[in-house]
């Protein structure tokens, strides 16, 4: 018996990295997942191998093209997904991350200021809007977002990733006391640098991503590390797991 037997998951941002890896790993619990990306190859590979890890389970996939910063694709997305798996129990907000543009306040892009405000946190925003009815519909769930260490600790060079990932902490308090009553819970996880192939690309090139590297009290972080919390937040096992901010940093945060 798989431990999400019977739930339907939409995951943003499932086209590479830890979106990927937790698609095949909810698949392979027994999970149907809704896979939403802007790369439609990567998606629709993403959906091949979920589909695969899950069928022994009785897990499935299906990809659906989306901008989560546009609000008509999102509730697409979401209709979508119901009308194809029934449901939806779990929202996995992964979609997002900093780029090289970023940079103290001082001299970082406006531009990339308000990328990553729109992605991370205006798209986490609108995800939960339009999902979190249907979740309603089903009888109540989980809501996981994605944080991240920097909006626990400070990270010289990275002030807009810092502010939109900061933005995301306070919303998941504040959505966990809001849909408690019903039956929602909302936490966030917040990784460290996970070497998914954009990360290990971005390490290379910056001293700052590779200094922090070395200072993991256990090394880098795995995509599937990431995915495993997600999985635990996704399952009934976390049944009481609420407003909470979750660290799976190697033990960055720590020290």
């Amino acid at each position: 018996m798989g431990r999400l037997d019977g739930k339907v998951v939409l995951i943003s941002g499932g086209a590479s990295g830890i979106g990927r890896s937790a698609a095949s790993l909810f698949a392979a619990e027994g999970a149907k997942v809704a896979i939403c990306d802007v790369n439609v190859a990567g998606g629709r590979e993403t959906e091949g191998l979920a589909r695969e890890a899950g069928c022994v389970a009785g897990g499935d996939a299906l990809f659906i093209e989306t901008d989560i910063r546009e609000e008509e694709q999102v509730k697409s997305t979401v209709a979508q997904c119901v009308a194809h798996f029934g449901k939806l129990d779990t929202l996995y907000n992964n979609a997002g991350g900093s780029t090289m543009a970023d940079g103290p306040l001082t001299e970082a892009p406006i531009d990339e200021f308000w990328r990553v405000i729109t992605l991370d946190l205006f798209g986490t925003f609108l995800m939960g809007r339009h999902a979190i009815p249907a979740i309603i519909d089903a009888g109540g769930g989980s809501v996981i977002n994605t944080a991240s260490n920097v909006a626990l600790m400070a990270m010289p060079g990275r002030d807009c990733y810092t502010a939109a990932k900061g933005g995301i902490v306070s919303i998941t308090r504040s959505m966990a006391a809001e849909f408690a009553p019903y039956k929602i819970r909302v936490n966030a996880i917040a990784p460290s640098a996970t070497r998914t192939e954009r990360v290990a690309a971005m390490a290379a090139k910056e001293p700052n991503i590779e200094r922090l590297v070395d200072a993991h009290l256990l090394g880098w972080c795995e995509p599937h590390h990431i995915a495993y919390m997600a999985l635990y937040l996704a399952s009934d096992e976390s049944a009481v797991t609420t407003g909470q901010i979750l660290p799976v940093d190697s033990g960055i945060t720590a020290i």
